[in-house]
């Protein structure tokens, strides 16, 4: 039996049977879990009827997807209006105070203008957003931390007298509810099972091997860590990064270079962006999330071929996210899935908030779909959020992954990853497979757990008025402020409250969206949320922030009216 048969025969040991569940994502009765199940499709048959039986594609007029309609248009204008007022107004008093600070103070502006005939590292049009927007609030963001950052993290106090130039350290440590941390599985802990593991390895292996994986750094940790995350994810084989970001920005360019075509969704990840750009290849964008755009793209690109030559391109190449973490949306894979037999491009599909948050094992967005992974040309995924280490991971067919360790600079150049984070990707993951035997149920709660918080939090919100983004059972849940100064006020008014949040704005997201991010964690208990969610509904109240109260009430007030038309009937 070859590697990628071993590879599937794991993935689909532990295959998970649809349950009925209840609105908090419990299931109702009975084990979850089935040695061999009946509704894997081609995960059980062998590779070559996989291979010869191909999945039927629907017919159009039924699997044609339609587009949903955004969050936004439920909006009052009025709202919409006044952010953008509010920003234009910011900017200009931003252009009226560098003036006239040039005017009369010139001294400040010193780094901003030519000095000994070389020109500044920086321009004042450059550097006007950062010094005038961002400077306002910058004590919502890089707030020090000691501790572990699990469901709560200690915060080191700190006060500015200058406007946020500078901190001064108090001296006081505050213990805070932390919904900022990507710990979304609760593995972020300095003691446990893991902890000790790591311990463990650290004490036989040392720290580092302190050379790269092409020389001296292929450690039997890393080829067995390997191993087990291509097991994991399905795939026959699998290269491990020590670097999240350089997973993608140094991984793509040694896939797809110039004759090639990357497709990329509007909204992916930075490093997905940094990736695309430095492999040389042609950029196309389609409309986020949204596949009848994306088919679009494919049939002119195609047809058109490359730029002048109009040749046919070498590889084409569609790059998504599972989870889009600044929406919290789960991407369409199975409709892309379906593009990708029709027009026969490679997949990448970016796990890296998806990865162990979902799918009913924790096997990321095919998991949740129930979609085989081999049909996935890519995949690619981080250890820095469910797995409470660092780095990531590129996972496909053996041919792609031995190809990569020769030509990808994360594996020629960069040091392999350090023993303590390997022994933590190591023991999270086989709790979450259920290979630790003294651990074995540990795993599996804790993606339950998630689960139930992650739909208790976000329908709370939503009964309360607030505008939250993102589908069902995502651990990221964003709430819209819009407005530029609702943003810096929910994060200090959150502050007060012993609450630590992670609030976004331009330009990391649209002008006109700027939101809070609730990270949910399995290691946050049901006081934790109930906790958050009172003081989150006053800072509502305070802050004008529940743009659906009025339509809630509505649904409340009919759904009562109806209760009683329905008594009266039976009486």
């Amino acid at each position: 039996m070859g590697k990628g048969q071993r590879a599937t025969q794991a993935f689909k040991s532990t295959e998970f049977i649809e349950q009925a569940r209840d609105e908090d994502g419990l299931v109702i009765g009975g084990n979850p879990f089935k040695l061999a199940p009946t509704n894997s499709g081609s995960l059980l048959q062998d590779e070559g009827q996989a291979t010869s039986k191909k999945a039927t594609p629907a017919p159009a007029e039924e699997s044609k997807p339609q587009k949903v309609p955004s969050e936004l248009e439920a909006v009052p204008s009025l709202i919409l209006v006044t952010t953008y007022l509010s920003f234009l107004m910011l900017i200009v008093f931003a252009h009226l105070r560098d003036f006239f600070g040039k005017l009369f103070y010139p001294a400040n502006y010193v780094q901003l203008r030519v000095q000994n005939g070389l020109a500044p590292m920086v321009s004042d049009f450059e550097s006007l957003w950062t010094r005038r927007l961002y400077g306002r609030i910058r004590d919502c963001f890089n707030r020090p931390i000691t501790g572990v950052a699990g469901g709560h993290v200690n915060l080191l106090d700190r006060v500015s007298t200058d406007f946020n130039k500078t901190f001064e350290f108090t001296g006081r440590v505050r213990n805070v509810l932390n919904l900022a941390s990507y710990n979304y599985l609760g593995f972020a802990q300095s003691e446990g099972p893991c902890a000790d593991k790591v311990e463990a390895a650290l004490l036989e292996h040392g720290l580092t091997m302190g050379s790269t994986r092409a020389e001296a750094g292929r450690s039997l940790l890393l080829t067995e860590t390997e191993d087990m995350v291509a097991r994991f994810v399905g795939s026959e084989a699998a290269l491990i990064v020590s670097m999240g970001y350089a997973t993608n920005a140094l991984n793509i360019p040694a896939m797809v270079g110039r004759g090639c075509l990357i497709i990329s969704d509007e909204l992916n990840h930075s490093s997905l962006v940094s990736g695309a750009r430095l492999s040389g290849a042609t950029i196309r964008v389609f409309k986020h999330n949204y596949t009848p755009d994306l088919e679009k793209v494919l049939r002119r690109s195609i047809s058109q071929g490359q730029p002048r030559t109009h040749r046919p391109w070498k590889k084409i190449l569609v790059v998504v996210e599972g989870l889009y973490s600044m929406e919290g949306e789960f991407c369409r894979l199975p409709e892309i899935l379906e593009l990708r037999r029709r027009y026969g491009f490679y997949l990448f599909v970016d796990e890296a908030h998806s990865i162990g948050a979902l799918g009913p094992r924790g096997r990321g967005i095919c998991d949740h779909f129930g979609v085989d992974p081999r049909e996935v040309d890519v995949l690619m995924g981080t250890f820095t959020k469910s797995f409470g280490a660092a780095g990531g991971y590129i996972a496909g067919s053996k041919a792609l992954i031995d190809y990569l360790r020769l030509h990808s600079h994360s594996a020629v150049y960069a040091e392999a990853m350090s023993v303590p984070v390997l022994a933590q990707v190591s023991s999270s993951m086989r709790m979450i497979m259920g290979e630790d035997r003294e651990h074995a149920l540990e795993g599996q709660q804790r993606l339950d757990q998630l689960a139930i918080n992650t739909r208790y939090f976000a329908r709370r919100l939503a009964d309360m008025g607030f505008m939250t983004m993102g589908h069902p059972g995502s651990p990221v849940i964003p709430l819209l402020l819009f407005s530029p100064a609702k943003i810096p006020a929910f994060s200090r008014e959150c502050l007060k409250r012993n609450i630590a949040v992670v609030v976004v704005s331009y330009p990391a997201t649209p002008i006109i969206t700027g939101r809070v991010r609730f990270c949910i964690s399995a290691s946050h208990t049901r006081e934790d949320l109930d906790y958050a969610l009172e003081q989150i509904s006053e800072i509502g109240d305070l802050l004008l922030l529940k743009f659906h109260k009025n339509q809630v009430a509505a649904a409340s007030a009919a759904a009562v009216a109806a209760a009683s038309d329905d008594s009266k009937k039976i009486q």
